[in-house]
């Protein structure tokens, strides 16, 4: 089993403890997979709404929540 597969396993388990801890974990794996495919669609010219169209949210959150650990950019490229 992979790391997301055990985790997503015991994020069901009857024992809070244990299903909590796996709840954080997850989170925290899926923010780093979204930093790194937000990263790789800057790299390959997206635009802040074409991110927050993939990703359903709006152009500000993701330019909010992601344009700090992004290089800076010429915003005419937007």
């Amino acid at each position: 089993m992979t790391e997301a597969t055990d985790l997503a396993a015991a994020a069901g388990s009857a024992d809070p403890r244990v299903g909590l801890r796996a709840v954080v974990a997850l989170r925290r794996l899926l923010e780093g997979l979204e930093h790194l495919q937000v990263a790789n669609a800057r790299r390959n010219g997206w635009s802040w709404q074409e991110i927050a169209d993939a990703l359903g949210v709006t152009r500000q959150g993701v330019h909010k929540k992601h344009a700090h650990l992004m290089p800076a950019r010429d915003p005419r490229e937007d």
